[in-house]
């Protein structure tokens, strides 16, 4: 891929194509803390349990299990708008009448509520938007290009984070002056940009091989995968390569109260500054890899994120300074931002269009685990080693991710599309 000049990288940025993507990303997180941020502090408002409370992290459940009816979205093609755009509207029509009736529910079981209710409405608002997600990431594959997926991807997680800013900031500031019934209807009606994106959009040429029944979507898009060659050192790449930045996020509050920062200080230098320090991250690394690929990026900006966890260890010895502690966040979240960027538009670029749907779910789930399974004995570690050798270590564990891309893709790597053959 030749580089872009900065004209023509200017004309991408500004082209109905990247608009899409930062508006479906917009619609795709505004819908995630409203059953988690939001939901959980109307409950503790109702005076419900916290044993309850806590148990309702279940209904999150169809973000991790949405493999399991993806094969559905691939086969199938409704006669509508095409085989994405039909789908999606779906999902989001029944999505934003899910969190109305979400908002009309009652949790409070000592005034007449039914917290059964609550926890049925907030599955389907999690259903249907995993189902949205789901169409989206396939879209967002099948409408750019290989050298676009970089700067789209980009542009959709910044879209995704202002929706989840917008639904639990601004969630919570309005839930302050108005009822929750109010706040959940007004974000219902901030998903309607998203279904007017849908209306407007064109719809992704159709690849040629796509599943005819249900059964070829379920086991073809496995037969896909598993034959190519590097198959399952890409699987382990996913699993490793930001797990350092992982284990080093999970213990972070922590580890700054330990310090002695306050948590106004912890609000406004890692929450408030380092906000748009991972937006702007994410947008450098979008536009760098229209310039450089995503292989070379995914090199470049994972060393830049094992650099940024070992700030950590260097914040650990100097100890309470906010200028240490704002150079430290502003670099890691830069990187974090660029690594995330090149991590979704990796994955994106190695999925077959013909299952888009299925092979990104099951992607994106297999990433998740990390986040789960390895964040679990961060506190232990912490407490073990103590917080300089507890960054260090998580500096060091990002090595193996790194390694792992020599196994597919090299420095001159020119394109993802070598990982076919």
């Amino acid at each position: 891929m030749q580089p872009k000049s900065r004209k023509s990288i200017f004309k991408v940025i500004c082209s109905g194509r990247m608009i899409a993507a930062l508006l479906m990303g917009f619609s795709c997180g505004l819908p995630l803390l409203l059953t988690i941020t939001v939901l959980q502090a109307w409950m503790q408002k109702e005076g419900v349990d916290l044993t309850v409370i806590g148990l309702m992290a279940l209904v999150g459940l169809p973000y991790t299990l949405k493999f399991l009816w993806a094969p559905f979205l691939d086969r199938y093609t409704l006669p509508f708008l095409g085989r994405r755009r039909g789908w999606l509207l779906i999902a989001q029509i029944f999505l934003f009448f899910s969190i109305i009736g979400l908002g009309l529910t009652d949790p409070n079981p000592d005034y007449g509520g039914h917290p059964w209710m609550v926890v049925f409405a907030a599955l389907l608002v999690t259903f249907f938007s995993a189902s949205q997600d789901i169409v989206v990431d396939a879209y967002r594959r099948e409408d750019l290009p290989d050298e676009e997926l970089g700067l789209g991807s980009s542009l959709y997680i910044n879209g995704y984070r202002v929706g989840m800013l917008l639904a639990s900031g601004g969630g919570l500031i309005l839930a302050d002056h108005i009822s929750f019934s109010m706040v959940y209807l007004i974000m219902a009606v901030c998903m309607l940009p998203g279904v007017l994106t849908t209306f407007f959009v064109s719809e992704p040429e159709i690849a040629a091989g796509t599943p005819e029944t249900l059964k070829e979507a379920v086991l073809y898009p496995l037969i896909d995968y598993f034959s190519r060659k590097s198959a399952l050192w890409i699987l382990a790449f996913i699993l490793f390569y930001k797990i350092g930045d992982t284990m080093a996020s999970t213990m972070s509050i922590p580890f700054y109260l330990d310090t002695g920062f306050s948590k106004t200080e912890i609000g406004a230098v890692v929450k408030l500054f380092g906000f748009w320090a991972t937006i702007t991250g994410s947008l450098i690394g979008g536009i760098l890899m229209l310039r450089q690929g995503i292989y070379r990026s995914l090199w470049v900006f994972g060393l830049l994120q094992a650099i940024s966890t070992a700030g950590f260890a260097m914040l650990a010895r100097i100890g309470h300074s906010i200028p240490a502690l704002s150079a430290v966040i502003a670099f890691e979240n830069l990187s974090s931002g660029m690594g995330t960027a090149a991590y979704v538009a990796f994955m994106a670029s190695i999925t077959n269009k013909k299952f888009t749907a299925t092979q990104y779910a099951l992607l994106s789930s297999l990433m998740g685990v990390p986040r789960v399974l390895v964040s679990a004995p961060t506190g232990f570690f912490a407490k073990s080693l103590g917080w300089e050798n507890f960054f260090i270590f998580c500096t060091l564990i990002a090595i193996p991710g790194m390694l792992l891309l020599l196994k597919f893709a090299s420095w001159n790597s020119s394109n993802t599309s070598e990982t076919y053959k």
